[in-house]
């Protein structure tokens, strides 16, 4: 872990933006961080702890997840995220099918439908209940026209650390019931949790370097700053590590002219690969 970690912090280093990260090692129990408590924004990656406050909400018989729901007109007002904001409103469909497209395309019009379901305040009450003590929700949808350098008390706000710790405890709560209730949860919605994350359809960071068909349970995140990736890697079926990786302040573009988000994407595949490559031997 500790050659990894040099690893990991050689590729950051050689760039000209902040990156902050933490892997497990779901073999050995081993991790490591890079500005692992350090709050830095979320942007999507927040919607992995709204997923687990939903199925909390279901399990306490507050929540319907096969109650239908509609989207209107006003829910695609301020949106810039996810393929609802193009449309026709009126569309009638199970909460739970919300949950899945606020996952795997990021889609903001579905994820303001979750959150008036649960709100800001029982998010972040959720959040400190699990022990993600760096995490806060400031609101259901980011607000568009945000500066390039706004604070991070601007936004949604989390940490590396939170997040993976955040995945190892759905991966556990998947296995043991009483794992899953630390998350208020059943092992089969920690399950179902898991299978939803494995449907994310953006691969461009954590599983871009990875043979072909690797299963990645993860959730992407775009922001005005930056990008950033949080998943379970798995060898066949068996998890191998989970990797969180936030890369903030982001130029336009970088020295070589390309932009600085495509840069964020390379290094964020290529900070996964050397976790395959040092984890993924078979043991």
């Amino acid at each position: 872990m500790d050659a990894l970690a040099r690893r990991l912090n050689e590729l950051c280093d050689a760039q000209p933006f902040t990156t902050s990260w933490y892997v497990r090692d779901l073999a050995g129990g081993r991790e490591a961080s890079r500005q692992g408590d350090v709050p830095t924004p979320s942007a999507s990656t927040r919607k992995v702890s709204i997923m687990m406050a939903a199925f909390k909400a279901a399990h306490e018989g507050r929540l319907d997840l096969d109650e239908p729901v509609a989207f209107t007109a006003e829910y695609q007002k301020g949106i810039a995220s996810g393929t609802f904001q193009h449309m026709t409103p009126g569309m009638r469909f199970p909460l739970r099918d919300a949950i899945v497209q606020m996952i795997i395309t990021s889609d903001n019009v579905c994820t303001r439908l979750v959150v008036d379901r649960v709100d800001v305040d029982t998010l972040n009450a959720y959040c400190a209940a699990i022990g993600l003590t760096g995490t806060v929700h400031r609101f259901g949808v980011p607000p568009l026209g945000l500066p390039w350098d706004h604070p991070v008390e601007a936004v949604t706000s989390t940490t590396p650390a939170d997040q993976g710790r955040l995945l190892d405890m759905i991966l556990a709560g998947a296995a043991d019931e009483g794992a899953a209730r630390r998350l208020g949860s059943t092992s089969a919605l920690c399950r179902y949790a898991l299978d939803i994350l494995s449907w994310q359809l953006h691969r461009s960071m954590i599983p871009a370097l990875l043979p072909f068909g690797t299963k990645v349970a993860n959730k992407t995140g775009r922001g005005v700053r930056g990008r950033m990736d949080v998943g379970i890697v798995y060898r066949g079926e068996r998890p191998l590590y989970i990797l969180t990786a936030f890369a903030d302040r982001l130029p336009d573009a970088m020295p070589d002219g390309l932009p600085g988000f495509s840069a964020a994407f390379a290094l964020i595949g290529r900070l996964s690969r050397a976790c395959w490559e040092t984890l993924g031997p078979a043991r």
